[in-house]
């Protein structure tokens, strides 16, 4: 009897320590507030599969999307506490504990993508300086996701120029951008991209802010019927880790997230021209008017929004200051 049973315990230990084998080591869950189909979501995909092929499965990558667990305003709180291990931030979502971060939000800054792509590059003269201040925070950057440039939503007629704003309550995703929509004549709503579709439909406002992909991965097409290419910011999104949980890891580890995040930046800043291009054309496809404005409506843009670079200096301090200087140098 005895020796059936050191038996079983010998096979049931083996049994046991096989499964502990192929557990993964390491869990990091991922916080999106878009969906997994959206270009956010596929670049997250990419990611993991880096992640857990270079590990062979000893670091598992969990995407919790479409806000599951935190909206896009909880993730900076939810990372730099530790209640999470990563998540996928807008950039501006910072900007109460950096102010300086909503440069890439003045009005037509970064007018092109060379100067996009040359203020992203990672420890650039913007975005080192960016980096480097979130990990007061908490967090560390992982890596930068574009999301395009800003357009204007609206029913019926387009947003052209300033004139087209007046009285018009508009959703906006960041202060600065309230700011602009102010100083063109408009009234600014803070509305997270999740509730956005609701929003258009239910008419809480007349007028809608976001990124092109957003208008396919949310099929905002269905709630808005024009599109005007103002593109008067570049939004821009990070990906974050506790920056305790992150220091915990190996060398081995870190380098593996690190050299995936790479691929991952890379993929996604690459495809964005062919991202938004598509977009457009499903936007179009479902009915949209896509409206380009003149040069004289984008320079009465400019001009009835210049106050916002004065409210940026008054708050951003030194290194909004700092960010400026470099901007104009690119």
């Amino acid at each position: 009897m005895n020796k059936l049973i050191k038996l079983f315990l010998v096979g049931f230990m083996s049994a046991f320590l096989t499964n502990v084998s192929f557990a993964a080591d390491v869990t990091m869950r991922i916080s999106l507030q878009l969906p997994i189909k959206s270009h956010l979501g596929q670049n997250l995909l990419l990611f993991k599969e880096q992640v857990e092929s270079k590990s062979d499965g000893d670091i598992k990558i969990e995407i919790y999307d479409s806000a599951q667990l935190y909206k896009d305003k909880e993730v900076p709180a939810a990372v730099g506490s530790g209640s999470i291990e990563s998540g996928v931030a807008s950039l501006t979502r910072y900007v109460g504990d950096i102010p300086a971060v909503d440069i890439f939000y003045q009005p037509f800054l970064f007018d092109s993508e060379e100067k996009v792509r040359k203020a992203v590059a990672k420890g650039s003269a913007i975005r080192g300086p960016i980096d480097e201040a979130i990990e007061g925070t908490g967090s560390t950057v992982l890596w930068w996701q574009a999301y395009g440039g800003a357009i204007m939503l609206s029913k019926g007629s387009p947003i052209s120029n300033p004139d087209d704003m007046k009285g018009k309550k508009v959703r906006v995703f960041g202060k600065t951008l309230g700011q602009f929509v102010e100083a063109t004549g408009g009234a600014p709503t803070l509305i997270s991209g999740s509730e956005q579709y609701l929003a258009y439909q239910r008419g809480t406002v007349d007028v809608g802010m976001t990124g092109v992909s957003g208008v396919k991965s949310r099929k905002l097409y269905e709630v808005m019927d024009t599109i005007t290419v103002t593109n008067h910011a570049d939004i821009e999104f990070i990906v974050v880790v506790n920056t305790k949980w992150w220091n915990g890891l190996s060398s081995d580890q870190k380098k593996i997230i690190s050299e995936s995040a790479a691929i991952a930046e890379k993929s996604v800043r690459d495809k964005m021209s062919e991202i938004e291009a598509e977009a457009y054309a499903i936007a179009k496809a479902n009915g949209m008017n896509v409206v380009i404005p003149s040069k004289a409506d984008i320079e009465a843009f400019k001009k009835a929004s210049s106050s916002v670079y004065d409210n940026y200096k008054s708050r951003a301090g030194s290194l909004g200051e700092k960010l400026l200087k470099a901007a104009s140098n690119l």
